[in-house]
């Protein structure tokens, strides 16, 4: 059994946590936040037993195997290198860190010290991105896709009213490619590899973030286009156009309903019941790992290249 505390207490953790009660292998043993009253209280809410005021105490309790990471994004770095110097297995929620160098060294740090290090992906281990990915060889050759995540957060409000939430924060790594964009980036460079060239422009809000923005990712042959935005909301599915058939998907972040219609206008459907944005998957490709039914290579290597798409894509907006 891996004994698991969590870092941050996001809604993010609440779901980490729902996913960890419903996997085997697993047991969430405690929280941890700087505050520690906070941390009690958010245990207590989620029927956690142990509770910790600060992250060196979760790290440095021999009852504790492993930690979810779910701070702020600019956290994240530090408190996984810390993670690893303490010997524990690592899964911290993406973006994993801000540069592909920063990961890559990290991942070198996991395996001098063996341990578990991946990135909370979720859609690298959900069934309807398993369906998507069956499906593209039936499309023909590949000549165009378009990946789309928009949705209007409650925090925009805050931005328009003078404030700074941690989401819309440049100093945080918050922003609407770091939030939304990377599930679109991470779909292109799971299905299609890491793109030849980008090209990318940016919507900037008050804060200094992206609150929106589009880029263009380009392989032989095939042009991908990533929206995303924050401050307003898509209600179009994302798709993908082969020269024989075209796939669309209805939300690229979990996929519960693809469907694929042929050149003749034929159509077939997949749907799934599965709950919307489940983190079920990469709890269990994590405890699998942990146990070392598995190794970790190609997890990394996916958050490796993904992280220097990201990297392309905002020196391309800037400029």
């Amino acid at each position: 059994m891996i004994r698991i505390a969590t870092v941050g207490t996001s809604v993010i953790t609440d779901a980490f946590i729902g996913a960890a009660s419903r996997t085997p292998g697993i047991d969430v043993v405690a929280v941890s936040s700087r505050d520690g009253a906070r941390a009690r209280a958010y245990a207590d809410r989620l029927g956690v037993e142990g509770a910790f005021g600060s992250v060196e105490a979760a790290l440095a309790d021999p009852g504790v195997d492993a930690v979810y990471i779910g701070s702020p994004n600019s956290a994240h770095g530090p408190q996984v290198a810390a993670a690893i110097a303490a010997g524990k297995h690592v899964l911290v929620e993406k973006p994993a860190v801000g540069s592909a160098a920063e990961w890559d060294d990290l991942v070198g740090r996991s395996r001098r010290a063996g341990v578990v290090l991946i990135e909370a992906m979720r859609t690298a281990y959900d069934p309807g991105i398993v369906a998507v990915r069956d499906r593209v060889p039936s499309l023909g050759s590949l000549r165009r896709a378009s990946f789309h995540y928009a949705k209007r957060s409650s925090r925009y409000d805050a931005v328009l009213a003078g404030e700074t939430p941690n989401i819309f924060d440049p100093a945080m790594g918050g922003g609407a490619l770091a939030d939304l964009g990377v599930y679109g980036v991470h779909a292109a460079v799971l299905l299609f590899g890491e793109p030849v060239r980008v090209s990318a422009s940016a919507v900037t809000i008050a804060t200094g973030a992206d609150g929106a923005g589009l880029a263009v990712l380009e392989y032989p042959g095939l042009i991908v286009d990533v929206g995303y935005s924050k401050i307003t909301t898509a209600a179009r599915p994302s798709e993908i156009q082969g020269e024989s058939a075209t796939l669309l998907i209805d939300h690229l972040a979990s996929p519960r309903r693809i469907t694929r219609i042929d050149a003749s206008g034929a159509s077939s459907e997949w749907t799934s019941d599965a709950a919307v944005d489940t983190l079920d998957g990469e709890v269990a490709r994590f405890v699998e790992l942990v146990d070392g039914a598995a190794a970790p290579d190609e997890d990394q290597a996916r958050t490796s290249a993904t992280l220097r798409t990201l990297e392309r894509i905002r020196r391309a907006a800037a400029g």
